[in-house]
């Protein structure tokens, strides 16, 4: 049976080859071949991945990153479509929906929503669900550094909050939707936002907000 992080992994393929290697993405300074690169790197050196999180390791991870930058677009096309190598913890089909589900959705969206005529995708309600429980488990960590108080609501009215403080701003959205805004890409995110004027305007400004 294929899965949710199956199939954003072959969208997300499928969009970056459609794309080609120079389009724009959402994440900040990288072309569809930086976050293609980024993507396999994540995935098959984990040696250098740790640079993700580790500042002393991030030399290392540039260099690596330099590395599969300067591959051919359509090998590191065809890497992210086969997956992680044999013996990746990444091919066990738990860990591969834990980590990947996310990972590739929002970067599907980091290209589709970085070119001018995007529209929403249209969204089952079992992967919103997902998402949304996603969602729950990381929002205090990716609004940690809210410059306001932030709460996330669905249309049926379920919250979670992403960071305390006052003034209190509110997201109104799909889960799909409030991932991308606490992923920080507010501006390609539809959601409603309640609260005050000057809040919001900090809130939507950030560059604090996600991972």
């Amino acid at each position: 049976m294929s899965t949710f992080a199956k199939r954003e992994r072959l969208l997300l393929a499928d969009l970056l080859e459609t794309a080609g290697p120079d389009a724009p993405t959402l994440c900040e300074g990288w072309t569809t071949r930086d976050l293609a690169a980024h993507v396999v790197v994540r995935e098959r050196r984990p040696d250098a991945a740790a640079g993700m999180l580790a500042k002393p390791l991030a030399s290392r991870l540039d260099r690596v990153m330099e590395e599969y930058t300067a591959k051919p677009y359509d090998e590191l096309i065809r890497l992210i479509r086969t997956g992680p190598p044999k013996f990746s913890p990444f091919r066990l089909k738990q860990l591969d929906e834990a980590a990947n589900t996310v990972e590739f959705y929002v970067h599907a969206e980091d290209v589709r929503r970085a070119q001018p005529d995007w529209s929403p995708r249209e969204l089952d309600p079992v992967f919103q669900d997902l998402l949304w429980s996603r969602l729950e488990r990381t929002a205090r960590l990716t609004g940690r550094h809210a410059p306001t108080g932030l709460v996330l609501r669905r249309p049926d009215g379920r919250t979670v909050v992403a960071h305390r403080g006052t003034p209190v701003v509110t997201a109104t959205g799909e889960p799909s939707e409030l991932l991308m805004f606490a992923y920080g890409r507010q501006d390609a995110a539809k959601v409603a936002l309640e609260g005050d004027a000057d809040a919001i305007a900090s809130l939507h400004e950030s560059r604090r907000l996600g991972l």
